[in-house]
């Protein structure tokens, strides 16, 4: 009888043991509203990656959060692995600058890069809203808090020496909502840091109340690109939205979307995620507009924190890095 039950204990240890082994390993993803790209990319990458689960053991999912920002602080906390961050709020959480001043996120790494972003400005024609300085004295959602948009529009204030707690009715709401909010005459612009075509950008075109996008000027773009290198100047395409006001593509300054992790996630997850995803670019490319101009040489642009080991690992192999 012992026997049996000594023979029973081990099988039911060797089987928990086994149940451990096999438990999966997570890569979750914070992205930002469901309308931007940013959830669109996120929902991308995973499906990619979990063509592989059974040989990788991992199970990638995609959470819509409040933004660059928010993703910071998540993957510096450990809630997500992974997180979209702008180019320019990867850098300053590095570094500890605006939002991280003094206390730099050291944990914070590098995988690849993503779609360009331009720093978009949507405003109503009947507001004769024509250059940033127009924007003085309006009611202007400048993003929700957490979000990159609003750090990117308080820099251009900044730059251009609009106080935007004292000279506009400043809000911060989410920019899934600023097309209805800009339709019903509650807004009179909202910014949008965004990859384009965008879904809410064209919901916001398509509306009754007619809209234009708003320029930023070549002097502030220069002060800008001049102080903040992360920055640089870029075109909003006219072209994806018809029935906007302009007729000619929109100077302003944007960024990356980058794709970001800590030190403290395994190499091998970063290793597979980074790998899968440019072992499938064709089809990564394909699963929306704003994908479609990267490569593999342009992934690697605009990554300001350190390489993770996973990540540089596959660049090696692949023949992207020495």
């Amino acid at each position: 009888m012992k026997r049996v039950l000594s023979l029973c204990l081990v099988l039911l240890l060797a089987s928990v043991s086994g149940l451990f082994a096999a438990a999966p390993k997570y890569a979750t993803i914070g992205t930002g509203g469901v309308t931007g790209v940013y959830y669109a990319a996120g929902g991308a990458i995973s499906k990619i990656v979990n063509k592989k689960r059974s040989e990788y053991g991992i199970r990638a999912t995609v959470e819509s959060t409040g933004g660059s920002v928010f993703n910071v602080n998540a993957i510096a906390a450990g809630d997500l692995e992974f997180g979209v961050v702008q180019s320019d709020i990867q850098f300053q959480a590095f570094n500890g600058k605006g939002e991280w001043e003094g206390k730099p996120v050291k944990k914070l790494r590098a995988a690849f890069a993503i779609h360009p972003e331009a720093v978009t400005i949507l405003a109503a024609v009947d507001k004769k809203i024509h250059s940033v300085y127009d924007l003085k004295g309006k009611i202007v959602n400048i993003g929700a808090p957490g979000s990159g948009q609003r750090v990117n529009a308080i820099d251009l204030f900044e730059a251009a020496g609009i106080n935007y707690e004292k000279d506009m009715s400043a809000e911060g709401i989410k920019p899934a909502e600023s097309a209805s909010l800009l339709q019903d005459g509650r807004i009179d612009a909202f910014f949008y840091t965004v990859g384009h075509p965008n879904g809410s950008i064209k919901e916001a075109v398509a509306g009754t109340r007619k809209v234009n996008f708003v320029p930023v000027d070549a002097k502030l773009i220069k002060a800008l690109t001049d102080k903040m290198p992360y920055y640089a100047a870029t075109m909003v395409p006219v072209a994806a939205y018809p029935g906007v006001e302009n007729t000619q593509d929109v100077p302003t300054f944007g960024v990356k979307a980058t794709i970001c992790t800590s030190a403290d996630v395994s190499d091998d997850v970063v290793y597979a995620v980074t790998k899968e995803v440019f072992e499938n670019l064709e089809e990564f490319r394909k699963l929306h507009p704003a994908l479609e101009s990267l490569t593999k040489e342009n992934m690697l642009q605009g990554l300001s924190a350190p390489l993770h080991p996973g990540a540089l690992r596959y660049y090696k192999e692949a023949g992207l890095m020495k």
